[in-house]
């Protein structure tokens, strides 16, 4: 048998505080990115088109829920809802 060689202790590194320095951005733009996606505002073209999906989904349901007929619920919706958007 050998005999064991004694192990030299593993050298750690030092490690050092990091500084925090200040974002260049203003306190209205930092507090926005850290809110999750769900809390912030929603855009008026997202909105528009969780409207046409909902009653793409209305006219999909009065056919019966036939397959086939999305792209019709869809344009059908989009015609509905922007139509109502333009004589308002």
């Amino acid at each position: 048998m050998q005999p064991h060689a004694s192990k030299e202790p593993s050298k750690r590194k030092v490690s050092r505080p990091i500084q925090k320095k200040e974002p260049a951005v203003t306190r209205a733009v930092a507090v926005t990115e850290k809110e999750p996606v769900h809390c912030q505002p929603v855009s008026p073209c997202d909105d528009l088109q969780v409207r046409i999906a909902q009653r793409a989904y209305t006219l999909h349901a009065e056919r019966g829920y036939r397959e086939g007929r999305a792209l019709d619920d869809w344009l059908e919706a989009e015609r509905e809802i922007l139509g109502l958007e333009c004589n308002a």
